[in-house]
């Protein structure tokens, strides 16, 4: 098309500060089918803006591949929305934050944005259990047992009394993300000890935040899961404190102090 044909318009162009009021950052892994979906589901849309970026991974999710996603997390955080600020990152992959360490998560994401709270699965985690008041839980994840051992340390490691852990046996995240929803109903209720106050269902690519609500009801107990209890307290977070109904009781409660 002639150029001298475009003229530029006459009307005053005024810009927003914001398409939304508050942003969450995603760190996603590469492989990741379930988080993004998670929040959308979870998250109040006309409040909250979801950016995401993902990250390399590894397989299989052993604890030396988990522990090479930690360089790449600067800049994943970077590259979310440069040189604009999110008000709250939720890096997504319980079993890096578990081996990695929550420090070392948070710093290592804050070099890319400075000052930006964030969340992780496991500090999600232990904030929804002391919020139920669950001191006695049980552990289920998708994980080999090498990975398990890890994020049962570390809820030891926090103070929590693990009455038992069971897993799938899995290495590959993608697999995990497949698990059927009727499986992980009934390897949930299978695993929630008679004696444990509540069920952590470990794993960001499990979809387990949809049979949580599910689970509690057969079983009586509160289920956390980790995309469950990372929406929660990202959006606490950030100041938006609506009960979210079906995903278990945890939605609907404030975080202890």
């Amino acid at each position: 098309m002639d150029a001298s044909l475009i003229q530029k318009t006459a009307v005053d162009v005024k810009l927003d500060d914001r398409q939304v009021a508050r942003r969450i950052g995603l760190i996603a892994l590469a492989t990741d089918h379930t988080t993004e979906r998670d929040f959308v589901r979870m998250c109040p849309h006309d409040r909250v803006g979801i950016y995401c970026n993902r990250i390399l991974n590894e397989n299989p999710t052993t604890p030396e591949n988990l522990r090479r996603m930690q360089p790449r997390l600067t800049e994943g955080a970077e590259l979310i929305l440069p040189d604009e600020p999110l008000d709250v990152i939720y890096y997504s992959c319980t079993s890096a934050s578990a081996v990695l360490g929550n420090d070392t998560v948070v710093s290592t994401i804050q070099a890319g944005k400075p000052g930006t709270p964030v969340v992780t699965p496991t500090s999600a985690a232990d904030m929804a259990l002391k919020t139920l008041g669950a001191k006695r839980i049980s552990i289920l994840t998708p994980y080999i047992v090498e990975t398990s051992a890890a994020v049962a340390d570390y809820f030891a490691d926090q103070g929590y009394d693990v009455a038992n852990v069971e897993c799938f046996g899995m290495a590959d995240d993608r697999d995990m993300a497949r698990v059927n929803l009727d499986s992980l109903f009934e390897a949930g209720c299978a695993a929630l000890a008679a004696d444990a106050e509540a069920l952590f269902m470990s794993c960001t690519a499990l979809p387990s935040a949809q049979v949580a609500q599910r689970i509690e009801d057969a079983a009586g107990k509160p289920v956390v899961t980790s995309n469950q209890a990372g929406v929660w307290l990202s959006l606490h977070t950030i100041g938006i404190t609506d009960p979210v109904p079906g995903y278990g009781r945890l939605l609907t409660m404030a975080p202890a102090a």
